[in-house]
Parts: C-alpha cells; structure tokens; sequence
C-alpha cells in the first residue's frame, strides 16, 4: 500500500508540474510525446500520401484506358525522362508508376497512415491511461516513419526512376542492378526505405501491447475493453511477428545487390553473359515475402474492423452483436493469417499436395471473416440506426469486405488460381477486400473521432456527397475487372492493344480510369470539408454521438494526460446501448450499477458490491517525460 501511496503522490506531482510548465512549439507539436499529436502527425503523413499514391494511380490509369495518350504535361511533375517526345509514358515507368502506388497505398497510407492514426489515438483514451506506455519510443516511431518516407519519396526523383519490379519486388529483377532502368538507385531507397518503415512499425507495435497489457484504467478488465482495442492489440501482435521476416527479406536482397552474395541468385544471364551467382533461390524471397505480405492484409483490415464494430455498434443504438466471438474471430485471423502465406505462390511450382493444404486454411480463414460480417449485419437490425457519415463509411466497409471476400475463396482454391493468378481478378479481389474496405475504415474513423481529435464537427452534408461518389465509383473500378480478369487480362501490362482478344475489352478499361478519376476528384471534397472543418468547422460537444466509450468523458480538446481530474473507473462493457429501462438510450463505462438500478439486469445487481471495490483502488497513471 505504500508503494501504492508513493505512485499517486508522484503522479500527483507530475499532473501539478505539467499544468504549469509551457512547453515550446517545436516540442509541443513536432517532436511531440503526447499521443494524440502523434496520431495527428501520422493522419497528416497518411493524407500526404494517399494523395500522391493516388495521382500516381490515375496517370497509368489514363495510360490503361486511353493507351498511349499524351502526358507531356505531367513532365513538370514526374520530369522529362518519364515521357518520350509525343508525351507518351515510358512502359519502364509505367512499372515504376505500378511499383510505387502499390508501396505507397499498402504500408505508408493503410498501415502507417491507419494503425499509426487510430492506436495512438485511442488507445490511451479507450483503456483509460494518461499516455501511451513510452512517449519518447512512440515519438521515435513517427520519426522513423518520416525518414522512411523522405527516403521514398526522394527515390521518385532520381536519375534512372523509382523501383520496378512491382510492390512485392521480386528477384532477379530487384536484385540485379543493372537488370532494368528500375531495378537501379531507385530499388535500393526503395529498399532502404522499407527497412527503416519496419523499424519505426516494431517500434509503434511494442508500445501498443505494452500500453494495453499494463496501462489500463480501475476496472477496465480484457472482457471490458472496446473492440477497437482488440484489433490494434492484434494488429500490433501480427506486426512484431511478421515485419521482422520482410526486414530478413529486405537486407539479403541488399546483400545481393550490393556485396555479391547469391540468397536469391543463381544462373543469371545479362546480354549473353553469365553473372557468377550461383545456389540462390527467388523462391525464398517469395517465402519471405508473402509471410509478411498475408499478415499484412489483416494488418491493414483488422483496426478498420475494430472501428467499424465500434461505429455500427454507436449508429445502430443497440449493443454488439457476439462481442466474444467476434474477439475469437479476430483472435482465429491472427492465428491463420501466419499459415496461409503460400496461397499467393500456387504458380512457383510448389508440391500439388502442399498447395492443397494451403488452400485448405486458405478457405477455412473466410469462416472467422464470415462471423465478422454476419455479426455487423445481425448489430445493425432492427436497431435506430442513425446515418452518420461515419456509419456510411462503416457499412460500406461491410459491404467491400464481403463482396471482395467472396472472390477471396475463388483465388483460394488452386485449380481455379492457375488461370486467374496475377490476372485483374486478383486486382479487383484485393482493391476491394483489401483497400477500398480499409480505406473506407480509415475514413469512417476520421468521421467519427474528428470532434475528439480537433474539436469540431465536419460538415455532414459533404461527408454524404464523398460517401455515395466514392462508394459507386469504387464498384465501377473495379467490378469490371472481375471480368476482365477471367477473360485472361494480366496484370502490369503497359498496354493491351497488341492482343486481338483484349481489345474488344477496351470499353471497360475506359470505364475504370473515367470512374478512378472521378473517385478522386470526390476525395478532394474530403480534403477540403477536413481542413475547413479543423479550423471553422462547428464546435464539438463532449459526446456528439452518445458513445460510452472513455474517450468521450475527457474534456472536449483534452490536453498532454486526458484528464484533467483523476482518471474515471469502468464498470460495465462499452455496449449498453438501448438498455431496456435505462433512461438514455446509452450508459457510458464510468457509470456505476448503482446509478442505474432501474436497467440492471440480476447479475449486475450482485456487481454493485464490487463497485466498492473498485472505487477503492488508489490508481493513477503518469504523464511520460
């Protein structure tokens, strides 16, 4: 009890000292500790790119749909070696174009921009902690993140282009220097960069567990967490497991490229001349790869999920449905998605017998994924759902998840996989189960938690306008490619015209790039209602949306610790929505069972005693140095 004692006058002190030492611009807003200026610097970072991964998108867009069109007038932009003299693009750029969109949209916008976003966020808000369990490492996280991508955006400018050999950069291609005019400096930033992102992601994702595991509030047990929590706890356990296998990837195919070993080399022949590389495997790069790049998927999905479950469970005025199984089923993809890797590799040349077990975990990870959409479905029933923009995004999520999942058990089955891998099919499949749900989770968020973030109101109205552009024009994009995928389209190829059996497709290439350009253009209304609405958007109140999670009892623009009190205790589940008897239609976690007698159900009646209990653990977290 004295150590107890001594924690609380410490802490005590810290909040007094904290209340009246300003600290300077620089350390208050850049080289910040304070979680939510850090999950601000990450959504910012993730905007920035977002818009330049999806510019690069629409130029070889425009070059899919309108082959050979002229771009000179992107030369002041992307620089003249890009374009010939007519303006047409360079099919070695085209790749690199490919190469860094893919790069940009997968790890720096949906895994940075939104795990590095949202679990900074809320994590200290929802479990009841003054800040994340390191400030200075999560300081650190961010700031690897903005070298890593200096050095990546840095590599789109230099003499012989960007990296070529397509977001997952397979070797010999991303080996060999001199290969192609993308395998050049270009590659090894490429490379360079990503090392440097996996170092600020570990750094993100062992702070996260660590703040979950150790900082929660009194009362805040596992079984009384939000299930935003669940999945950024996941999320970061998938992270630390899986990144240090692309970090192994990466700085052996450095080795390669730069010191002359042979992990993925073996009987190259450049211009008739055989290079001295000799026992390597490129097939131990895609091992290497894709045990990251699976996990990746759900690394990128599960905090979309997380929010969602949130947003449906507020919008719909009713408690989640299957709150523990959809924990188990978060708790089932983590688990299967470290065993599933080799699906992507059924065309290496793999054992016939171990294909078809991958893809028999393959197909048995869509039934965790099922309970996740059947549970969305089942909350929003009958429920008063309030169509917030937020709620929009979040069930358009739903819908991306299943119809891009769908075609997910497709490419999972092996005999099916041989005429469809690396076709448009698979581009469409995972845009939509992948990205476009992600992206629409990340929105969905920023919709939701914009009043906590910045203390106002985005407008409404534009908020339902970007929802139904984007939402229709996402489908537009890429549902024909579905077809365009079985009718034999492979994907990275610069152009189609060359091949009688894929012009009279060329109809629906036109559709996806005039579709692609207006979802972007809808996008741009987003960019606009977010930065208005920061500085003259309407004033929040504490609680817009009648959550009852603890983020919402903080003040309005809480400042560095959240509180400015003693941190408040949790009694009860983040779900007691329209609770028969309960005077609102919600009952925030800090409200006791025995301030709610009328709504109690029998075994919450017996809690009450524990109430005390728990009222009487002395308990308080520091603010970090």
């Amino acid at each position: 009890m004295a150590a107890v004692a001594h924690a609380d006058v410490h802490a005590n002190e810290h909040d007094h000292a904290h209340e009246h030492h300003e600290q300077s611009f620089i350390r208050k807003y850049i080289f910040s500790e304070d979680h939510k200026v850090i999950a601000k610097q990450y959504l910012i970072s993730g905007i920035v790119w977002a818009l330049i991964g999806g510019f690069l998108s629409l130029v070889f867009r425009l070059q899919l749909g309108y082959p050979g069109i002229d771009l000179g007038w992107l030369k002041p932009i992307l620089g003249e070696r890009w374009f010939d003299d007519a303006g047409k693009l360079d099919p070695n750029y085209y790749l690199a174009l490919v190469t860094m969109h893919g790069t940009i949209m997968v790890f720096f916008v949906l895994t940075a921009g939104l795990s590095g976003t949202f679990s900074n966020f809320l994590i200290p808000l929802q479990i009841g902690a003054r800040d994340m369990a390191s400030g200075f490492i999560n300081m650190l996280s961010y700031w690897f993140f903005f070298l890593s991508s200096v050095i990546m955006f840095a590599s789109l400018f230099v003499q012989d282009g960007p990296a070529g050999g397509g977001w997952v950069i397979y070797p010999p291609l991303s080996a060999l220097p001199d290969a192609a005019p993308g395998s050049g400096t270009g590659m090894t930033l490429w490379l360079i960069a990503m090392a440097i992102f996996i170092v600020s992601s570990l750094l993100g994702s062992v702070n996260y567990v660590s703040t979950v595991i150790n900082l929660r509030t009194r009362g805040m047990t596992f079984d009384k967490m939000p299930l935003t929590i669940w999945s950024f706890t996941f999320t970061a356990i998938l992270g630390i497991l899986s990144f240090p296998v692309l970090l192994s990837a990466a700085l052996l195919l450095i080795f390669d490229r730069s010191f002359g070993t042979s992990f993925y080399l073996s009987d190259i022949y450049i211009n008739g001349q055989a290079l001295p590389n000799q026992g390597g495997s490129p097939i131990l790069f895609q091992h290497l790869f894709w045990f990251l790049g699976h996990p990746e998927v759900y690394i990128v999905i599960l905090p979309a999920l997380g929010m969602t479950s949130e947003i449906i469970a507020t919008n719909s005025r009713k408690p989640i449905f299957g709150y523990r199984a959809m924990i188990f089923s978060m708790l089932g993809i983590m688990f299967l998605a470290f065993i599933v890797w080799a699906h992507h590799m059924f065309m290496s040349g793999m054992n016939p017998f171990l294909g078809s077990v991958f893809m028999l975990l393959t197909l048995i990870i869509a039934v965790p994924s099922a309970v996740k959409g059947f549970n969305y479905i089942t909350t929003m029933w009958r429920g008063n759902i309030v169509f917030t923009p937020a709620m929009m995004f979040a069930i358009g999520l739903v819908s991306f998840f299943v119809s891009g999942g769908v075609t997910g058990i497709i490419l999972g089955n092996s005999a099916l996989d041989i005429q469809l891998h690396d076709t448009y099919f698979v581009v469409a499949h995972f845009h939509l189960v992948m990205g476009s749900a992600a992206f629409f989770g990340m929105v969905a968020g920023v919709y939701h938690w914009f009043p906590k973030m910045f203390g106002r109101m985005m407008n409404s109205t534009l908020g339902y306008i970007h929802f139904w552009i984007t939402f229709a024009g996402v489908y537009v994009v890429f549902f024909p490619q579905h077809y365009l995928g079985i009718a034999g389209f492979p994907r990275r190829y610069y152009s189609y015209t060359g091949f009688d059996f894929t012009n009279k497709y060329q109809d629906l290439a036109e559709l996806s790039t005039v579709a692609a350009i207006v979802v972007f253009a809808a996008n741009l209304i987003f960019l606009y209602n977010f930065f208005y609405s920061i500085f003259w958007g309407k004033k929040a109140t504490a609680n817009p949306w009648k959550s009852n999670t603890l983020e919402w009892t903080t003040p309005v623009n809480p400042g560095h610790g959240n509180w400015e009190g003693e941190i408040p205790a949790v009694y009860r589940w983040p779900y007691d929505y329209s609770k028969p008897g309960a005077a609102e239609d919600f009952i925030p976690q800090n409200v006791p069972f025995s301030a709610t007698p009328e709504s109690n159900l029998e075994d919450e009646n017996e809690l009450v005693k524990q109430e005390k209990e728990i009222e009487g653990i002395q308990f308080d977290h520091n603010i970090p140095d």
